[in-house]
């Protein structure tokens, strides 16, 4: 990502302001007793190459703070290059979801979004999947055959969370449409935030492991976004 893509910090800011908002009024309707399902899903072309290892470690974090909660199963899937996609098995263990991060390259290519959509609704249909959170920086596909497999996702009552690296105005309007068409969000982060980003993807795997009570506690011992969140969805 060129430095001349970064974001502004005062509308990063702003853009995370309106995420939270907005997660804030998504519903949490994981069963009792049932581990949430999140799908992580990752860009993985050579133009997010600059910061991937680092994204490796933040996201790894977000596994670390669902895992203490024991009840959260992240299934972790990427693509890069002409045709690579590729999904791992479900995971309960954060060392298992940093090994296997580790071991992906960035490899030039296009966007796969389709793919990661179409995956989600499968596993879905398998067993209810909590919500998709999707990392990337660009689009270059039919923006109308996204919104239509984003659309079946949210009859499924799966939440879409894009966090878009940059600024790209193609990918913020089809995220954006995704992120609605599934009663997610949609929030860009600068590709230096990196704190940001960590505290965005703790929140939803929090949300989505154990509810706003697991988020209240989360945030009294983190504060940042996390107690900010808790803050909002406590409003009525």
């Amino acid at each position: 990502m060129n430095d001349s893509k970064k974001f502004p910090s005062q509308s990063s800011n702003s853009d995370v302001q309106a995420f939270l908002k907005k997660l804030a009024q998504t519903p949490n309707v994981k069963p009792v007793g049932r581990k949430g399902r999140l799908i992580f899903a990752l860009d993985a072309t050579a133009s997010r190459e600059p910061t991937w290892r680092e994204a490796c470690r933040i996201q790894a974090e977000m596994f670390d703070a669902a895992a203490a909660l024991g009840g959260l199963e992240i299934q972790l899937c990427y693509y890069r290059g002409i045709a690579d996609f590729e999904a791992f098995p479900w995971l309960i263990h954060a060392e298992d979801l940093r090994r296997r991060m580790a071991d992906v390259e960035c490899v030039g290519g296009y966007t796969q979004i389709g793919k990661v959509l179409e995956h989600t609704l499968q596993e879905t249909r398998k067993s209810k999947v909590d919500a998709l959170v999707f990392v990337g920086d660009c689009m270059e596909e039919n923006v109308d055959y996204l919104c239509k497999t984003a659309g079946e996702l949210g009859l499924r009552g799966v939440n879409a969370f894009l966090f878009q690296e940059g600024f790209d105005p193609t990918a913020e309007r089809a995220f954006k449409q995704i992120a609605k068409l599934t009663q997610g969000a949609h929030c860009r982060f600068d590709a230096g935030s990196a704190r940001q980003l960590r505290d965005l993807l703790n929140a939803v795997a929090v949300y989505a492991a154990g509810g706003l009570k697991a988020l209240e506690d989360f945030g009294r011992a983190r504060g940042g976004f996390a107690l900010q969140l808790a803050h909002e969805m406590k409003k009525p």
